[in-house]
């Protein structure tokens, strides 16, 4: 995931060229952990998420496992998807796609 997100996806965002507009991102299991505070991919990606408004969410289940709901990037939300759906419910998403 690392790759694909951190040489990927990541610069399209930083660069203004992915393509479509981007309203969150949900991040399960050991993705989490790409969103720790300190993590290079994370940080980045937490500054781009605030620069361009998207929501970054990590699993709540994933993050209490591996002990991070405490540790992640600043604006990195934790919860499920009842509670992404309502996060993004005033700009809902054309697709969904999970990391």
């Amino acid at each position: 995931m690392s790759y694909k997100l951190g040489k990927m996806i990541l610069p399209q965002l930083e660069e203004d060229r992915h393509g479509v507009e981007v309203v969150g991102m949900f991040f399960f299991e050991d993705n989490c952990y790409a969103m720790r505070k300190g993590d290079p991919i994370g940080e980045r990606l937490a500054a781009v998420a605030k620069r361009k408004n998207i929501m970054l969410m990590c699993c709540d289940q994933c993050s209490y496992e591996r002990e991070l709901a405490d540790k992640l990037c600043d604006g990195v939300r934790i919860g499920c998807f009842p509670t992404l759906y309502g996060a993004l419910s005033g700009n809902m998403p054309d697709q969904v796609i999970t990391l």
